[in-house]
């Protein structure tokens, strides 16, 4: 399985996905922002956490401008998959290939701890390491995580089964407790926790490891 990790100016976290991904066994690539094109074959494109562009005008807008947002919107519109964590969840949803916004926390704070994160659905390819219902403790790192969706959008997403996670205790004021979710496909997927921060029992804890294995594992059946 092939991965390609996007890196912006003001990413931080792009090393990380780089290693969580190589560890569960996929070869994993470096894209820089200003590339037009994906490396051929790519199978999953990982956008990381940070500050891209110093999270100017809105997080993510920038990014979502660069030349790379191309590809990657036509690397998502034509079935591949597209994981997109904390910032990288902000630009798929400046990209138009998530709905809702990230607007800033409610206590008007930045948050950096662990969070307990309930799996809400494990039909995805992110999700299907996990069992329906199973909490687990994921670090988060965010100013503007609060995730906000109209009544229509948000009941088309229950309806659908596309919230992927939800927060087990309320944490920054998102619509449902929403921590995380999918596209209608299923194949992209946006969370504003950092699983590549816990797949190391040095850091603190694995569960994040069972998302990236049975992600690679999905995509080398495929």
């Amino acid at each position: 399985m092939k991965a390609a990790v996007i890196t912006f100016p003001g990413s931080n976290c792009d090393r990380d996905l780089r290693v969580a991904l190589a560890a569960a066994g996929a070869e994993v690539a470096q894209v820089w922002h200003k590339d037009d094109a994906l490396p051929p074959g790519t199978d999953l494109v990982a956008v990381p956490g940070g500050f891209s562009f110093g999270d100017y005008l809105r997080c993510g807008a920038i990014a979502a401008q660069s030349p790379i947002a191309r590809a990657l919107r036509a690397h998502a519109q034509a079935g591949g998959y597209v994981l997109g964590v904390c910032n990288g969840f902000q630009v798929l949803t400046e990209l138009g290939l998530l709905p809702g916004a990230l607007m800033r926390n409610s206590g008007l704070t930045f948050i950096s701890r662990p969070v307990g994160l309930q799996v809400v659905t494990t039909d995805s390819a992110f999700t299907r390491g996990y069992q329906q219902g199973q909490t687990l403790s994921i670090p988060i790192a965010h100013h503007d995580g609060n995730y906000q969706i109209g009544p229509e959008g948000l009941q088309q997403l229950q309806d659908q089964d596309r919230i992927a996670f939800r927060y087990a205790d309320p944490v920054n004021g998102s619509v449902g407790d929403i921590a995380g979710v999918l596209s209608e496909n299923r194949r992209v997927l946006g969370m504003m926790p950092h699983p590549e921060r816990a797949v190391d029992p040095a850091h603190g804890g694995t569960d994040g490891t069972a998302m990236f294995a049975g992600l690679v594992d999905s995509l080398q059946a495929a």
